[in-house]
């Protein structure tokens, strides 16, 4: 009976609430008491608002995307190809081209639509949570699950889950996205403003906006596409996807390649009108160049490849959130890299302790003195670490070892009991790297920071020795150790002074705490890695100098140069260029968010590709500018997730160069299979170009639904697979792609091997199997092969020969692209078993259209004589063989070159 009542009472409650009205009236309509909802009645809810999401509709979208696929400048050649077959009176022709426009932009746009469902995924590899209070206690509950009515926790980093109204404490809050506005602005728990619109409301935040500083507990008022950002996105339908740089410059060769068509097309059938062809026949072999000359499924096959550069990269723990980042990725310069948690593993044990009366101690000698009970006392203190459901400790890693340390030295801490007699916080500020909380410790209140030792001494009284706390810290950080002073003050006065400057003056320092964040083991072959690749590794960290270049040596880091600015803020322009310029690497230490934003502009300026990690809010406008922004899935927050260009789900430094060394894959790939595709172009456009030239004394050699035939049937499943190509050997000791021109994915080497190379060999070799059938059956230049003829089938037969023969040329130059400098055997026959299938493809394709009557009646095909197929099996030996040859003289044409430069070297 109960179930049935609490339906009825749900059913009462209104979708949309007033936020502005009164907390306890406002707190009835959501009826919301002080300890949240019950989990049934939460899931009660769920059923009737449904999930905490924005779902973006596609209705007009497909429209759009598909008129953008039919006049692409490749799409266009083909509509006048179409034209001139509708012209010319051959119908069947050009509805077959139609046909050929729609297939091409219907798979075009299926590939599109699959790619950007895997970014969309991807997703679920970055599970948004949020803390809320339900049946009395808090939980962690995915932030779709958030209801009307829910009570939830915000903190410094967050991302605000739904749209809220604050209950208790204050937040600065991230508005940006919402109203432009570069500042944050404060909501705080109180009364509504009068007449103050929805998005000024002082006691209000939104969906989707970042909370960057202070902590507070909201009410749930609105989710979903009720909230202010589900409006928006319902108003926002028009936004179109932006093609990456790779895809612009693509289409850019595009339409340089429809203007040389078009060109050819204008120029040859001038000359093969004049050479006394028909007016038909002109314009089939007009068809035929503009057919020819057309690379069906290229971009679409790029797209596809990205994607599955993506899927890759998430498999390894790097969620990518653009597909034109992979591309960027593999030509990186320089990494800047944070030092804990992405270098180390981000498990901080306290090793060592030091106090002015002990000096230096193990945190495992027993019988501690009262001054390092003292210490351990007040480290625990300062630290906002809490205990989950399960016992164990959550909150920042060096806090969590400084509460696990005060444990080894016999101060075992009750939080709960260090949070009620807290009076005061004042939280880490990574400008004044110090911490501090007032706390009624023995009924008298007592100030507890924590903080760099540079940062505290001057804050200490005159009773410091400051240059032995100085050389104390130093030995400390040579051992790796990263090094933390602790400090109290006893107020003159019970008021705690409302400043923080106030609080944090005339300490007095009760020791030093050495805390080992040991190195991730996979760390050092990565840095490796990077060094083979040519890439350098610079350490952007908070930490101290000496700690910072101990890690930064153990795992490789300096080798081998390596320089330390210990005081990174300070540095200036002109020097910061310099060291950037130098080969060495750099550790900056005492860096704050601002030192990486300078580091990624003068990176840029010396037109390095920069890939950037950071965690915390303030590093997004480093994210932000650096071409691969890094966000720590771990222990980052949502702020850096949201401006990062890659997310690492697991923190780990090792991931980044697997990205890089993804992304060139990719890049390689691609640029495989575009030569695969661009070297058929010679072959096919050459037979027209004899036929006008010869004014048709020499029959065509090729139709153009056999040209089709090619491209779309033959041709599309190697390219696909050139696209998953495993890497090439060597891909991680070349030196990265050069940014600027002649560095595109689209070179003048990669043309003249396409079209001078591999292209000029296929046309010899299948224009002389076309000839080799004519010659055989006595054909001589001018004789009929007209239907009716005495030769008309061996026509046939010798067409199917030049249509079989580039077919058997693409099998040659499909593995031939496998590589661009190594050998074909480095590289393994059976490592791409994908490949491998769509040749079987390929070669069934081209027997059925050749020896099934119903395809030879429609694409002008006949059965091939033995010893023809007997030649046109020798074919793709000759293509692979012939560049295999090149690509060994090549590299033995570099290994001299090497040589003699080393020898060179030697002798000076």
């Amino acid at each position: 009976m109960q179930p049935a009542a609490a339906g009825t009472e749900q059913s009462q409650l209104p979708v949309e609430v007033d936020p502005r009205e009164p907390l306890a009236r406002l707190r009835q309509d959501l009826r919301t008491g002080s300890e949240g909802l019950s989990r049934r009645e939460a899931d009660r809810r769920a059923a009737v608002y449904g999930p905490n999401e924005v779902r973006r509709e596609h209705r007009g979208q497909l429209r759009r995307e598909l008129a953008r696929q039919l006049v692409h400048p490749l799409a266009l050649l083909l509509w006048g190809a179409a034209g001139l077959a509708f012209v010319a009176g051959t119908r069947v022709l050009g509805v077959a081209i139609v046909a050929v426009i729609l297939l091409n932009a219907g798979f075009a746009l299926l590939q599109e639509r699959q790619a950007e469902r895997a970014v969309e995924a991807l997703a679920d590899y970055l599970p948004a949570h949020s803390r809320v209070i339900r049946d009395g206690g808090e939980q962690t509950v995915e932030s779709t699950q958030l209801v009307p009515g829910d009570l939830i926790l915000l903190d410094e980093g967050d991302k605000v889950p739904a749209d809220v109204r604050l209950v208790e404490g204050a937040v600065e809050i991230d508005l940006s996205m919402l109203t432009g506005e570069s500042a944050p602005v404060e909501r705080a728990a109180g009364q509504a403003a009068a007449d103050a619109p929805t998005l000024r409301e002082p006691n209000l935040a939104f969906s989707g906006t970042t909370c960057v500083e202070g902590q507070a507990k909201a009410i749930v008022f609105a989710t979903g596409r009720h909230t202010e950002l589900g409006r928006i996105a319902a108003l926002s339908q028009r936004t179109r996807r932006e093609g990456s740089p790779l895809e612009l410059q693509v289409k850019r060769v595009a339409w340089l390649i429809a203007a040389v068509a078009v060109g050819m097309g204008a120029v040859f059938l001038l000359i093969g009108t004049a050479s006394g062809l028909p007016v038909r026949d002109a314009l089939t072999f007009a068809i035929g160049l503009l057919v020819a000359n057309v690379p069906e499924g290229l971009l679409p096959t790029i797209t596809l490849a990205l994607a599955l550069g993506v899927r890759l990269l998430a498999r390894q723990g790097a969620v990518v959130k653009r597909l034109s980042a992979v591309e960027t990725l593999g030509s990186t310069h320089v990494i800047c890299t944070d030092k804990t948690g992405t270098l180390t593993r981000n498990r901080m044990r306290l090793r060592t302790v030091w106090t002015p009366l002990g000096g230096e101690r193990g945190v495992e000698e027993p019988d501690p003195g009262d001054d390092v009970g003292r210490l351990a006392e007040a480290m625990a203190e300062c630290t906002t670490v809490t205990r989950g459901e399960d016992g164990a400790f959550t909150g920042d890693p060096t806090e969590v070892a400084l509460v696990e340390g005060a444990a080894c030295l016999d101060r075992d801490p009750d939080l709960g009991a260090r949070d009620l007699r807290r009076r005061a916080l004042f939280r880490f500020d990574p400008r004044l790297r110090m911490m501090s909380v007032v706390s009624d410790l023995r009924d008298t209140p007592t100030v507890s920071v924590k903080g760099a030792p540079e940062a505290l001494l001057p804050r200490l009284g005159c009773s410091a020795d400051a240059d032995a706390v100085r050389a104390a810290a130093d030995a400390m950080a040579q051992e790796g150790l990263r090094v933390l002073a602790v400090a109290t003050r006893s107020p003159a006065t019970a008021e705690v002074p409302a400043r923080r400057e106030d609080v944090e003056c005339d300490l007095e320092l009760l020791g030093l705490v050495g805390l080992h964040d040991p190195p991730r083991p996979e760390v050092a072959g990565a840095v490796r890695r990077c060094h083979q690749a040519g890439l350098r590794v610079h350490v952007v960290t908070g930490d101290n100098g000496a700690t910072a270049a101990a890690v930064a040596r153990e795992v490789g880091i300096g080798d081998p140069e390596l320089s330390v600015l210990a005081d990174a803020e300070a540095v200036g322009e002109q020097r910061l260029d310099e060291l950037l310029a130098s080969p060495a690497e750099v550790v900056f230490a005492r860096a704050s968010p601002e030192t990486k934003l300078r580091v990624a502009d003068a990176l840029r300026d010396q037109g390095q590709i920069v890939a950037m990690t950071g965690d915390g809010v303030n590093d997004a406008p480093a994210l932000h500018r650096a071409h691969i922004g890094v966000a720590m899935g771990l222990s980052g927050t949502d702020v850096a997730r949201e401006a990062a260009t890659m997310v690492l789900t697991d923190d780990n430094f090792a991931t980044i160069v697997k990205a890089v060394e993804s992304g060139r894959r990719v890049y390689d790939n691609i640029r495989k299979f575009i030569l695969y595709i661009f070297a058929h172009a010679v072959p096919e456009i050459v037979p027209f170009l004899v036929y006008a030239l010869s004014g048709g004394t020499i029959p065509l050699p090729l139709t153009v639904l056999q040209i089709l035939a090619i491209d779309l049937g033959t041709e599309t499943l190697p390219a696909l697979a050139l696209g998953r190509e495993p890497a090439e050997p060597g891909l991680m000791t070349r030196p990265p792609r050069r940014s600027g021109r002649g560095s595109g994915v689209i070179t003048r080497d990669m043309l003249f091997r396409a079209w001078a190379f591999l292209g000029l060999l296929s046309t010899a070799l299948v224009m002389g199997a076309y000839f080799y059938v004519l010659w055989r059956a006595g054909w001589t230049p001018g004789a009929s092969t007209a239907e009716g003829s005495g030769l008309h089938q061996d026509y046939l037969t010798a067409t199917t020969a030049t249509f079989a023969g580039i077919v058997m040329c693409q099998v040659g130059t499909a593995m031939a692209a496998r590589t661009d400098r190594a050998s074909l055997r480095e590289v393994g026959w059976a490592s791409n078993p994908l490949l491998l299938a769509g040749i079987v493809f390929e070669l069934a394709f081209t027997a059925v259209l050749i020896w099934v009557p119903p395809f030879q009646s429609v694409f002008g095909t006949a059965p091939l004589p033995w010893d023809v197929v007997a030649l046109l099996l020798t074919f793709p030996v000759l293509v692979w063989g012939a560049d295999e040859l090149r690509r060994s003289l090549r590299r033995r044409r570099e290994t001299v070159r090497g040589s003699r430069a080393a020898g060179a070297a030697d002798q000076e």
